[in-house]
């Protein structure tokens, strides 16, 4: 025999419901002791894990670390000795600085009177070699003497010295000075004189050829011309004069002039 419900009456429970009310039972039964023995499989599995679940132990709380007084202080010792190498690792680090800026300093000052004593030594050599004399004509003896007599000369006297010369040899200027005449200079023949840095003068005659102009500045040694035979001449040679001025008649020895400026002649 079928039997129906009325509409929205009777209605199933649902399964939370159902659940709650087997949980319900399940405590009964535990505290009467017969869970084992009368409830379902599915019974007792459901309380089982109901208990399980009550009987799980709360989440431990974060440990907590707890530093006393002496390893406080073992840390800040240590802190202080770090700092106290890092500050003197920096003035280390800045003495050694120091120490190379200086050591350059002095490095510099020290070339620097080196390259001041190797200019003050070469002007002092340029100014001895400028305030120096040579022979006109390298290693050649005189062979006209000065104040010599003869119907060669005009004054009747020799107003110079002769020193052997090949033509062609070359004739250099003994000292240093400016040339104040280069040319043509009537019996001197081709000529050249010197106004010397002294002040005094000299004079080379019967050249072949010149090789400086009027103006130019000479140094010891400084080759000015050819020796020749021009002018009135008898054969090649270099006349050589001193002079006080640059004019004729104002001759002086020039052999004694040589070796006043330390010419051995």
């Amino acid at each position: 025999m079928a039997f129906t419900r009325a509409t929205g009456k009777h209605r199933a429970r649902s399964r939370m419901t159902r659940r709650g009310a087997n949980m319900a039972k399940v405590a009964t039964l535990t505290a009467a002791g017969v869970i084992g023995t009368l409830g379902s499989p599915a019974l007792a599995a459901d309380a089982e894990a109901a208990v399980a679940q009550d009987a799980a132990p709360a989440a431990a709380p974060a440990p907590v670390i707890v530093i006393d007084g002496s390893l406080a202080a073992t840390i800040d010792a240590q802190a202080d000795a770090q700092h106290l190498a890092a500050r003197k690792a920096e003035a280390e680090a800045k003495a050694e600085a120091k120490r190379k800026a200086e050591a350059k300093r002095k490095a510099e000052a020290r070339a620097k009177e080196a390259r001041e004593a190797e200019e003050r030594a070469a002007r002092a050599e340029e100014r001895k070699r400028l305030a120096s004399f040579q022979l006109p004509v390298a290693g050649s003896p005189v062979t006209t003497g000065y104040r010599t007599g003869g119907a060669l000369w005009s004054s009747g006297s020799h107003s110079g010295v002769d020193f052997r010369a090949a033509s062609g040899t070359s004739v250099v200027a003994v000292g240093a000075g400016t040339v104040v005449e280069a040319g043509w200079g009537g019996a001197y023949g081709n000529n050249v004189v010197i106004r010397m840095n002294d002040g005094t003068f000299t004079q080379y005659g019967h050249l072949s050829s010149i090789g400086v102009s009027v103006g130019q500045s000479v140094t010891p040694g400084a080759r000015i011309g050819l020796s020749g035979s021009t002018g009135n001449s008898t054969g090649p040679h270099l006349h050589f004069e001193a002079r006080t001025t640059a004019e004729y008649g104002s001759d002086i020895d020039p052999v004694a002039y040589l070796r006043a400026h330390g010419v051995g002649v």
